[in-house]
């Protein structure tokens, strides 16, 4: 881990490091499952809005995809983050903070991607590192642009590299895409209550995230839970699920940009209960857990139109 005031790191040498580039290939089958993983028709097998995630339904030749499926598109980047030059951390302490996702055309429903990652963003916290790693993937075959995944990584005790009394801190985020809206003071104009099941986190991780957190006691108790957690994109995949059914009239291909801020832990099990406020084009969301009331997870999904029937 980076001491405070460490004179051996040079940030300059970490925002300019080039990744490799990397590929992910999937089947209908990974794209099923993972819909599956994010609760989709598990409380209806024959849900008119979701069974085309995972059945080529009413003649279909493909089935559909999730815009929050492009998520799976950088899983193993992390491996990769021992490669920065001088950025020492305890992987155990890592935490992802947030997500900020754009989806350029309808991801196809099976297919190579090619991702193309780098640094948008260093600051130091003190006692945190904060990390942006910006991914943009393209179809191999036809090399259209499909999506942009820009995930903040926490690296807890791996701060105070600043040189000056002013912490450092750079982003080539200069349009703040990912800046939260407040949550309304109004009553929300969609309320969406889903359950997890208890095996949730179980069927999450078949889509690639192994982190032990979320399937092994030991882990999660020694990381100071009662028990394994749930993935927190797999509760952002549950949120916007919420968003495409009670907003989209589940067209998924309304979706522009979604972001999302993890706030605290989900137990599977737990009751999801996703609270939304439409403003323009834009659904500001909250998710609360029902046997705790406590918000876990906020952000907002800017859509390309409205549906005709709000």
């Amino acid at each position: 881990m980076a001491s405070y005031g460490n004179s051996d790191f040079n940030p300059e040498l970490v925002i300019s490091h080039k990744f490799s580039e990397s590929l992910y290939t999937y089947t209908e089958r990974d794209a099923a499952l993972y819909a599956l993983g994010i609760g989709a028709c598990a409380k209806d097998a024959i849900d008119d809005k979701e069974l085309k995630y995972v059945y080529h339904r009413d003649g279909q030749e493909f089935i559909q995809v999730l815009p929050t499926f492009s998520t799976l598109f950088s899983y193993g980047l992390t491996s990769q983050l021992g490669q920065l030059p001088g950025l020492q951390f305890d992987p155990h302490l890592l935490l992802h903070g947030q997500q900020y996702i754009e989806i350029y055309k309808p991801l196809p429903s099976h297919g190579c991607i090619l991702n193309k990652a780098s640094i948008a963003g260093l600051h130091d916290k003190g006692k945190a590192t904060i990390l942006e790693i910006q991914i943009v993937s393209y179809e191999k075959e036809s090399g259209d642009r499909l999506c942009m995944n820009r995930l903040a990584i926490y690296l807890r005790g791996a701060g105070g590299f600043s040189k000056s009394s002013q912490p450092y801190s750079y982003s080539s985020n200069r349009s703040n895409q990912s800046a939260f809206s407040k949550i309304p003071k109004s009553q929300p104009f969609a309320v969406f209550e889903e359950c997890t099941h208890a095996s949730q986190a179980l069927l999450y991780r078949l889509s690639g995230d192994y982190n032990p957190l979320h399937s092994d006691p030991m882990v999660a108790e020694i990381a100071g839970f009662s028990r394994p957690i749930l993935h927190g994109l797999c509760s952002l995949g549950f949120a916007v699920r919420a968003i495409i059914k009670c907003i989209c009239e589940g067209d998924q291909n309304m979706i522009k940009s979604i972001s999302g801020r993890f706030l605290l832990h989900v137990y599977p099990g737990e009751t999801l209960i996703t609270q939304m406020w439409l403003e323009g084009l834009r659904v500001i969301f909250q998710v609360k857990v029902k046997e705790r009331n406590r918000a876990v997870l906020s952000g907002f999904v800017d859509l390309d139109r409205l549906s005709s029937s709000l």
